[in-house]
């Protein structure tokens, strides 16, 4: 079920809390090196880019969802890109990743009207990111020692 009280947010790097900073990367940390035990390097030069965009929620004072937006050029050279998509375990299964998605797509055409969404999405996600008009454009990849695929916003 999807809630529609939820306190959307998303800042650039510039604008975001200590707190703030704080509960994303914790939020990352916890799901992609511990929960899914993949060591690589989570901070890198995208997260700062002046146009890059985090959008996240916090519900009962915890950070629940995240993802970032990329510019053209930054992850794809022709595609602007979403990545570093989570939702904390406490709050899974509630319709908040639909929710999550359904945003970023609404603000990537507000900041990005023009750009097609590329993204490398993990391979067990296909059919959670076709619910959103993504296709597969690739083969299977391993990305960090995970099965990936490329999608293509349609």
């Amino acid at each position: 079920m999807i809630k529609n009280d939820i306190n959307w947010e998303n800042k650039k790097f510039s604008q975001l809390s200590t707190n703030e900073l704080y509960d994303l990367l914790k939020l990352r940390i916890d799901i992609f090196v511990v929960e899914q035990t993949c060591y690589y390097p989570d901070l890198d030069e995208h997260d700062r880019h002046p146009e890059t965009q985090h959008l996240f929620c916090y519900q009962n004072s915890i950070m629940t969802a995240y993802l970032r937006i990329l510019p053209k050029g930054l992850t794809y050279p022709d595609n602007i890109s979403i990545g570093r998509v989570v939702i904390a375990p406490s709050a899974r299964g509630k319709g908040l990743g639909h929710q999550l998605m359904q945003v970023a797509l609404t603000q990537c055409l507000q900041h990005f009207p023009e750009d097609t969404i590329k993204i490398s999405a993990q391979e067990h996600l296909e059919k959670y990111y076709n619910q959103h008009g993504f296709i597969r454009a690739s083969e299977r990849y391993l990305e960090d020692g995970i099965p990936h695929i490329s999608m293509l916003q349609q």
